[in-house]
């Protein structure tokens, strides 16, 4: 007679969310979606309806709330809002032996300093950066950052995962703070360069769908492409200017900015970026390649 199998599926854990803004409800709403039993707690307590509604135990305190739960969620307005908060429970030793994981937006320095904080307290910190809106929390292909105690992400790997997909950054807590900004940065001045080039285009006729369909192939193949080229070369700070070089390139974003003068379209972000490959040029890049402009964005000039 076959053996039968003695498996079973692990009963989803609990966690406390504390912070009900939109993020925080989606975060809470996820973990629900996913049967873990979820303690929330926010100041204006209206907003935890309906999430009350849905199953979650609404906690009348912060220490209610923390008492909840071994995995503490945290996403409220800044990182002295979160002291505000803990403060009276961590003093009452509320927070020992817990895991802290800090969904709040702040500084690599808040961030360590927070670590610091928590370890004062006896609670293991794990800062994390949400690389989505809250719509997109829950789907599996939206990126979590974290960094800081990688046992907590060891532990509660699962329940992190309800969220989306956990990316551990490294040992140091400010990290995940420090590429949130980064890649925030970077999709600004994408957004911004493609619409800029939406407006001149379109300025023609074509509408930004047909313009946005080849952008997006440009970018996920030769520009891409030119990224994983370039990253090696900032690393050994030696750009051979093998593809193109820094004043090819200033010759040619004269075309766009001749371009989007012509019909009407601002020509700032051209003209900045311009500037940009020029003090680079002056600087004796001119026959690197493009990855040698940060040089200048790493000393810039004094104004």
């Amino acid at each position: 007679m076959n053996a039968q199998s003695t498996d079973t599926i692990p009963t989803p854990a609990p966690v406390t969310v504390i912070g009900l803004g939109n993020m925080g409800s989606a975060l809470a709403a996820a973990l629900l979606d996913r049967g873990h039993p979820t303690t929330v707690w926010n100041r204006s307590p209206e907003k935890a309806k309906p999430l009350a509604d849905r199953g979650a135990h609404v906690a009348a305190t912060p220490a209610e709330a923390v008492a909840a739960s071994n995995l503490v969620l945290a996403c409220v307005l800044d990182y002295d809002a979160l002291r505000t908060v803990l403060d009276p429970t961590a003093d009452a030793g509320g927070l020992a032996g817990k895991s802290l994981v800090n969904l709040t937006s702040g500084s690599p320095e808040q961030a360590d300093a927070m670590a610091g904080w928590a370890a004062a307290h006896g609670a293991d910190y794990l800062d994390g950066g949400i690389m989505t809106t809250p719509p997109g929390v829950g789907n599996p292909e939206m990126m979590f950052l974290y960094s800081g105690s990688e046992a907590v992400l060891t532990s509660h790997r699962p329940v992190l995962a309800a969220l989306g997909d956990p990316l551990y950054l490294g040992a140091r807590p400010g990290l995940a703070s420090l590429y949130d900004s980064a890649l925030l940065g970077l999709m600004w001045a994408t957004f911004t360069g493609w619409l800029h080039g939406a407006a001149v285009v379109s300025a023609d006729g074509p509408p930004a769908t047909d313009f946005t369909r080849v952008a997006l192939r440009w970018l996920t193949g030769a520009v891409s492409g030119f990224m994983t080229t370039y990253a090696p070369q900032v690393d050994a700070g030696h750009y051979p200017g093998d593809d193109a070089t820094v004043d090819v390139q200033i010759a040619t974003i004269d075309h766009l900015v001749h371009a989007a003068r012509a019909r009407g379209v601002d020509t700032s972000l051209p003209e900045l970026l311009k500037a940009t490959m020029e003090r680079a040029a002056a600087a004796g890049h001119g026959q690197d390649s493009y990855a040698s402009v940060i040089e200048v964005l790493r000393a810039p000039t004094t104004p």
